[in-house]
């Protein structure tokens, strides 16, 4: 039988509306949550509702004057921030409470709860930057835990294998020594960021790891950059905590992307973060993108169960897309002889 699994989601207070025929919408939430039963782990769901981030907690992260500027924006009726952003009345406060559940899933880890957590909420985050909305994100949920742990002295390791790279959360972490930011994704695609000569500030070089994939590239590629790339530097940096960035529009399913994975693959991916974890309890997944429905339900229900060491596959691995050579030239940028450090 898979280990517990700490859930923590809120559908009933989300009152985010992105409007008609927006792909970051409400359905997503039980779509995410329904494969966990489609993976047989119902059994196993410890359910916990977040709490709001604090003010203290989100001022980690996101500018003072952003966070003001944000909630009266929203107070007084909100609109589109960008043309892919919406924000409205009930924005803040569903977004003030995304930002708490990644926290309210470590604190449930420490206590014991579970031996893996995963948060489900909208809207996403990992493209929100200090003071600056974008990509369908108001605040950086995962980047906000993130920061709360390395604010104790703790190491922190952020996975992100979200279609998209995840600009904000490498923004925000970009001097910072106790935070290793990881990303596969596509390119080019929005944001346009996260080529492979990234590799973070002068306060913390090599600690941000780039791996762009060109559009149809498949699982055995992913796992590739995975297995060839991030886990030596992972090895290096010996974190404490893993918070996944779990996005799964890398799904060849996925509408607004064109990567061609597989729920297999994700299940592949999960299993190797599994082992990048210094000790059951120290895994948070948290959902980002997704926007095929089906996908998001059998991708979500695939990558928890390989957390908890459960086989739930129900696609096969993919392969045989574009990527080696974008694998290379990353495994040599990280290497200990190349320049990423």
């Amino acid at each position: 039988m898979a280990g517990e699994i700490v859930v923590v989601s809120d559908l009933e207070h989300d009152r985010h509306d992105t409007g008609e025929g927006h792909p970051e919408r409400r359905a997503r939430v039980p779509a995410a949550l329904s494969g966990l039963d489609s993976a047989g782990l119902g059994e196993a769901v410890v359910r916990l509702v977040p709490r709001p981030a604090s003010t203290e907690e989100l001022g980690r992260v996101h500018s003072e004057s952003y966070l003001r500027a944000l909630q009266a924006f929203c107070s007084a009726g909100g609109g589109m921030v960008d043309p892919d952003t919406v924000a409205g009345p009930g924005s803040w406060e569903t977004a003030v409470l995304a930002a708490g559940a990644p926290l309210t899933a470590v604190e449930a880890l420490r206590q014991g709860q579970g031996d893996v957590a995963l948060v489900v909420m909208r809207p996403p985050g990992h493209h929100a930057t200090s003071d600056q909305a974008m990509g369908f994100c108001l605040m950086n949920n995962v980047a906000v835990a993130a920061a709360a742990l390395s604010a104790t002295g703790e190491r922190v390791v952020v996975v992100d294998w979200d279609v998209h790279h995840g600009n904000g959360t490498q923004a925000i972490f970009w001097d910072e020594p106790n935070v290793l930011y990881l990303s596969t994704h596509q390119s080019p695609l929005y944001p346009g960021t996260g080529q492979v000569g990234e590799v973070g500030g002068a306060g913390a070089p090599g600690t941000t790891v780039n791996v762009p994939l060109p559009p149809g590239a498949t699982g055995d590629i992913v796992r590739r950059a995975f297995d060839e790339v991030l886990s030596p530097v992972v090895e290096r940096f010996a974190p404490q905590w893993v918070l996944v960035s779990g996005g799964f529009d890398a799904h060849r399913l996925d509408p607004l992307a064109d990567l061609a994975l597989t729920a297999g693959d994700f299940a592949d991916l999960a299993s190797q973060v599994r082992r990048w974890a210094p000790a059951a309890g120290r895994t948070v997944l948290v959902l980002e993108g997704g926007y095929h429905l089906d996908a998001l339900r059998m991708s979500v229900g695939a990558s928890v169960a390989a957390l908890v060491g459960h086989v739930y596959r129900p696609e096969p691995g993919s392969s045989g897309g574009p990527g080696a050579q974008a694998v290379a030239a990353a495994r040599r940028r990280h290497s200990p002889e190349g320049s990423g450090r």
